[in-house]
């Protein structure tokens, strides 16, 4: 037993994973989670790919990939592999027990009705923002947005807004885990940067993304709460300069946006623990 809990240690310290392991710890568990990440922000991977991006070896990952096809989670085509959207189901259970898709799901279709652009609900995960109710109207941007997805934080304005109401010792980790890449040539990646904004952000109550992620992209968010007072999600409506500039996404669009947020907060009736 002591050899195995050296070999998981090992590996978590490989991985960069910080939990104690101990001897009920499910190494198998771990590395296939390892795998399923490492398509953050790719469609598809060869082993080799997926062995690199996740710190694992061939053998190991090639045996997870084949796993996660057998059990329909993936395909293999042309020796890439691909995410199926069985892989949502793995999060249905954390939706549906807090019926957040329920709650959010008319507040966000009156909202596109209102502004008529797209709206989502987004929650925060570790570095990023990930998708969990979304009503689509218009195509504006280049990335194709649906429930589950997976954006950096640092150039959305959920993501911004989320990590704004951080605690501060949450905040210093994100800092330490994040990669702060530039997306376009205006994504702010400085993180002295990034922390004065995000105090902008509690004082204003609202968050703004513009040309972050990408050129020509405007999005403001709104925080959405729980019983208790914690914001739990954010509520954001995106646009494009080319049609609509930032005065009337500020002035007409964000009054909407907000009212939305309180909407969806007023129907949570539990406190969601993160």
């Amino acid at each position: 037993m002591s050899n195995q809990n050296s070999e998981n240690s090992n590996h978590s310290e490989e991985t960069g994973n910080k939990h104690e392991v101990t001897g009920d710890f499910l190494k198998t568990l771990e590395r296939g989670l390892i795998v399923i990440k490492s398509f953050q922000d790719s469609p598809s991977l060869t082993i080799s790919e997926a062995a690199v991006r996740s710190g694992l070896s061939r053998p190991v990952t090639r045996r997870v990939l084949l796993t996660l096809e057998n059990l329909g989670y993936a395909t293999l085509k042309d020796g890439r592999f691909s995410l199926t959207t069985k892989i949502l189901s793995l999060g249905y259970s954390y939706l549906s027990s807090h019926n957040i898709w329920e709650i959010a799901q008319p507040h966000l279709e009156q909202l596109s009705k209102k502004v008529d652009e797209s709206s989502s609900l987004s929650i925060l995960d570790n570095t990023h923002v990930v998708y969990v109710a979304r009503v689509s109207v218009n195509k504006i941007m280049n990335y194709s947005l649906g429930v589950g997805t997976r954006l950096p934080a640092h150039a959305t304005s959920p993501g911004k807004l989320l990590l704004a109401y951080l605690p501060e010792e949450k905040l210093d980790y994100y800092f330490e885990q994040a990669e702060l890449r530039a997306i376009t040539e205006k994504t702010i990646i400085s993180e002295a940067q990034i922390r004065e904004e995000l105090k902008r952000i509690r004082k204003n109550g609202w968050a703004l993304s513009h040309d972050q992620l990408e050129l020509g992209l405007i999005s403001v968010a709104a925080p959405v709460r729980d019983i208790r007072g914690k914001i739990v999600a954010a509520v954001n409506c995106p646009t494009h300069s080319g049609r609509v500039d930032i005065n009337k996404v500020i002035n007409e669009y964000l009054p909407f946006v907000l009212e939305t947020a309180e909407q969806i907060s007023n129907n949570i009736e539990f406190e969601i623990i993160q």
